[in-house]
């Protein structure tokens, strides 16, 4: 049980500076993630449709290498 909570423990601190980073990135008009070249956004009128394909991307590539040097042993 000590092991699952350690990992609990673990996750929230990375969601919490993943947060923190995400808050201070915005302070910086050169790095917008979620309007990255490649995120598609298409504005008609009153309609609005937003879909971050690039941010997608870059995020799940991101996260599968940081997964990759925690697992390996």
């Amino acid at each position: 049980m000590s092991t699952i909570g350690r990992y609990l423990v673990l996750l929230g601190a990375g969601i919490a500076v993943i947060g923190f980073l995400l808050i201070v990135a915005g302070r910086f008009p050169g790095f917008k993630i979620g309007r990255l070249p490649g995120d598609i956004y298409i504005e008609r009128g009153h309609w609005r449709f937003y879909f971050p394909l690039m941010t997608s991307i870059l995020l799940s590539v991101l996260l599968s290498f940081i997964l990759w040097l925690v697992s390996r042993k």
